[in-house]
């Protein structure tokens, strides 16, 4: 009776979490025209990346040394920039952070409390569907950009193994994208305003993931920042992926580098569910 019981409460659970799922399908098709033109427009700033790296091989050439910046030619910094787009199409939450906290400012976290819902399954079936239908839609723009630059991409697809790897490295990057922002936003039970920490965590995002230049170029004096950011998890939402492709994570580290990923992504789902129990069990809501 106990087990048709959990297996009851299973279904039920699953069944709510597709509901919230197939909604937010039908929800985000509204938003198809505005998935795609943005997706193209978040292309253009590369055009400036393009012109910029350019600029930088031909001042290394012209200087009578290898063009050639920590293991990345010309071609290569193009397509890992490219490729980081992608990386952070799967990663990226915006206003997941500030939605959950606002919702617990707010007191509308109470519809969680009382319905049988739980909103951590919500959220991710929702943000789920938002990335299935961006990528639905923005496909398009996607293989236009790509096909432009095919001849970035120097080395060509990547064997059967390195390419299972990079899919199973976004999809991951998602899981992690978005239980760190979750775990930030539930900081809004013991701290009534998080922005200044979404701040500084979007500030490192930025330094610290690869957003902004592979990480293979940071200097190893007087610190020795590579090592520091090693096992961090930051690097996992867009360097990572990006390198995988690439070829360059070397191939006995690659699935050492996949299951510390793994690892990260398991400690951020086991401490988004403990600040959930240990914040709803101290949050007061009061009125209708």
């Amino acid at each position: 009776q106990q087990i048709f019981l959990v297996v009851s409460t299973m279904v039920t659970q699953l069944n709510t979490w597709w509901d919230f799922f197939r909604i937010s399908i039908e929800e985000r098709l509204v938003y198809r025209g505005d998935f795609a033109l943005g997706t193209l427009m978040r292309f253009l700033p590369m055009i400036t990346q393009i012109f910029l790296w350019y600029a930088i091989f031909e001042s290394i050439k012209a200087s009578g040394n290898e063009a050639n910046i920590a293991g990345y030619g010309y071609h290569d910094m193009v397509a890992y920039y490219l490729l980081v787009m992608i990386s952070r199409a799967f990663s990226s939450m915006p206003g997941l952070t500030g939605g959950i906290a606002r919702q617990i400012k707010d007191g509308e976290i109470k519809k969680f409390l009382i319905q049988p819902v739980d909103m951590l399954g919500c959220l991710l079936a929702q943000r789920i569907a938002h990335k299935l239908v961006y990528y639905l839609i923005a496909i398009v723009p996607f293989s236009i950009v790509f096909f432009l630059c095919r001849g970035f991409f120097d080395s060509g697809w990547p064997n059967a193994e390195i390419l299972a790897a990079y899919i199973l490295s976004l999809i991951m990057g998602f899981g992690l994208g978005f239980f760190i922002e979750a775990c930030i936003g539930l900081v809004g039970f013991w701290w009534l305003e998080v922005t200044s920490i979404t701040f500084v965590y979007m500030l490192l995002n930025f330094f610290l993931s690869g957003h902004m230049f592979p990480l293979d170029l940071l200097p190893a004096e007087p610190i020795d920042w590579k090592a520091l950011i090693q096992f961090s998890p930051l690097k996992y939402l867009a360097y990572f992926p990006a390198a995988v492709f690439l070829g360059k994570i070397p191939q006995e580290q690659l699935w050492e580098e996949i299951l510390i990923e793994f690892a990260w992504l398991t400690a951020f789902i086991i401490l988004a569910r403990i600040l959930w129990n240990r914040g709803v069990q101290r949050y007061s809501g009061f009125g209708g």
